[in-house]
């Protein structure tokens, strides 16, 4: 019945939070936990957290962005609002100051003091407004660095198609829109990066180009060591590998590789350092990835959440953290950010379940 349910939300353009959670089929490492924290969040994508405790999260085709509340402290949102509505892919959620800034494509919005308004949310505030309009790859996974500036890739209107530096890149503006520059070229399409404690550097996931094959090419995680640094888009894919229309006469020597290949399709999107207390100590500093899924690979790929454990910026593994969101080739859930709370626990959203998951950690 309830892939009935999935089949004709689908058809009928429904929010496909019909489809609940279920959470028996997924599996994690020994002593770790998942639950719902909220199942009340159609379409969830980012996650960004507030001063006052506030989880705020973006949406696609929702056009909506929640608040969600736990009042009571037990590890679940007892109240969820919506803060805003009747927004262009408002993916991405990013908060300072009291503020609370979101994307929408060729847009950049702000609520203030959004949480002493929950109940009664200001008209958002146009911060920025030259984005390029288009849709294809253009919702936006934000976030303020620790330069307190703004975060905002750029993503290529394409599978695959080269338009100079007008796309396929990382930029960054100051908190009120001004002083707009490129920090990363060669960035087909990154929905999520965070920066490495200590190192203070960008890291960032990027999806490979699609109708190469099922295995190629790899998504990528990639670290930023300058600025103005080129990734290959689209020009080589992963590091290794020339593109049959646009790598010819290029080498991918003259491009940044990949830190790791994290497999082809497997549509990475939101990563965060781990730094909390409350997993095992093998889990600090690692960096924590949610895998959309493949839509268009024979076997699916992805539909996951993984951990990448570093030793400075070396990788010393990549293995699952949150696994079981599809069997037997039929997913029920679609892993899209992950936020570690002040506790140590973790978030994970779902934009197909339209949910969001905490994770915790008990000793076994």
């Amino acid at each position: 019945m309830r892939k009935l349910i999935v089949v004709l939300s689908l058809l009928l353009g429904i929010p496909a939070a019909t489809a609940a959670p279920q959470l028996d089929k997924l599996t994690l490492p020994p002593g770790f936990h998942v639950a719902v924290y909220s199942d009340q969040v159609p379409n969830a994508r980012e996650i960004t957290l507030g001063a006052k405790g506030t989880v705020f999260v973006g949406s696609n085709s929702a056009g909506k962005v929640y608040a969600l509340t736990d009042s009571k402290g037990d590890g679940h949102a007892d109240k969820v609002r919506v803060i805003a509505s009747g927004l262009q892919l408002p993916v991405g959620v990013a908060f300072r100051n009291g503020d609370l800034y979101i994307s929408a494509v060729s847009k950049i919005l702000v609520l203030r003091d959004i949480e002493n308004h929950l109940d009664d949310p200001p008209q958002p505030q146009v911060v920025y407004d030259k984005f390029p309009t288009d849709t294809h790859h253009g919702w936006k996974f934000i976030a303020f660095g620790p330069d307190g500036k703004l975060y905002v890739p750029i993503g290529a209107p394409c599978n695959i198609c080269d338009k100079g530096n007008a796309y396929a890149k990382i930029t960054r503006m100051n908190a009120d829109g001004s002083g707009l520059e490129d920090v990363a070229y060669g960035v087909r399409n990154t929905v999520g990066f965070d920066w490495q404690p200590g190192s203070r550097q960008l890291w960032f996931t990027d999806n490979g180009r699609d109708l190469m094959g099922d295995d190629m090419p790899s998504d990528e995680l990639n670290r930023l060591s300058r600025i103005g640094e080129h990734f290959g888009y689209p020009y080589c894919h992963q590091g290794d590998t020339l593109d049959p229309e646009f790598g010819k006469g290029k080498s991918c020597k003259d491009y940044t590789p990949p830190v790791l290949k994290l497999g082809a399709h497997v549509a990475s999107l939101g990563m965060r350092f781990y730094e909390g207390s409350q997993f095992p100590a093998a889990y600090k500093g690692a960096i924590i990835i949610a895998e959309h899924g493949s839509w268009n690979r024979t076997k699916k790929s992805g539909y996951r959440v993984m951990t990448v454990r570093l030793q400075g910026d070396k990788v010393l593994s990549y293995e699952p953290l949150l696994d079981g969101f599809q069997q037997d080739e039929q997913a029920w859930g679609r892993p899209a950010d992950v936020q570690p709370l002040p506790d140590g626990s973790l978030l994970v959203s779902d934009d197909l379940a339209g949910a969001v998951y905490r994770v915790t950690y008990a000793r076994p």
